[in-house]
């Protein structure tokens, strides 16, 4: 019985011992680094959207293809960010003439500054075609093909498939990626995808 005390009172020691050094190694209050809030609020770190740009995920895919179309010039690139969550990425996926496989992910800021330079020379008109929306939650994932042109009732020059994740906050809205890929002779659009029915 005495060796049974003993052992608990050893043991309990040691609990102490360790709980009051891991206590005293501890950086003061004052060098710990603030606690992430993760409920901070995401609007504030993007332009406003207008609300009807942001109600479902129907508006919001209208949104980003209205901005991104139209004749040589300058788009609207707030617009543009407010539709995005402040990380979200913008990722091609394709193969280049020699025939290799990139796939090359931007920042919203990196799409903004590399697109907009070339839609301010260029005319560019992209349109959906047959989408498939799945959600769940306040999560939906949208299967997008797509025909690029030049100009209005031009035929395409490029077609492809976008894959949008998106995400709802109870507000709103967010598009969280966009991933693409171009058709090509080895990759064409499956029939589901290839014309409006």
């Amino acid at each position: 019985m005495r060796i049974r005390l003993f052992t608990f009172a050893v043991v309990l020691l040691f609990f102490n011992f360790t709980s009051a050094a891991q206590t005293s190694i501890a950086p003061p209050a004052a060098q710990q680094q603030p606690a992430v809030n993760p409920l901070q609020d995401l609007s504030a770190q993007v332009p406003a959207p207008k609300p009807e740009d942001v109600k479902s995920t129907d508006s919001i895919l209208a949104a980003v293809y209205s901005v991104i179309s139209g004749p040589a010039g300058e788009r609207d690139w707030n617009r543009f960010r407010s539709l995005f969550l402040p990380s979200a990425t913008l990722t091609s996926a394709g193969k280049d003439r020699e025939g290799n496989i990139h796939v090359r992910p931007r920042t919203v800021e990196d799409y903004v500054k590399n697109s907009g330079s070339y839609f301010a020379q260029h005319g560019f008109f992209e349109s959906p075609v047959v989408s498939r929306v799945q959600t769940f939650g306040n999560i939906a994932h949208i299967f997008c093909s797509y025909e690029s042109r030049r100009a209005v009732g031009e035929a395409p020059f490029a077609r492809g498939i976008n894959s949008f994740e998106l995400a709802y906050d109870g507000k709103r809205w967010w598009i969280a990626s966009i991933l693409w890929d171009e058709e090509r002779p080895d990759n064409p659009l499956p029939k589901e995808f290839a014309a409006r029915p």
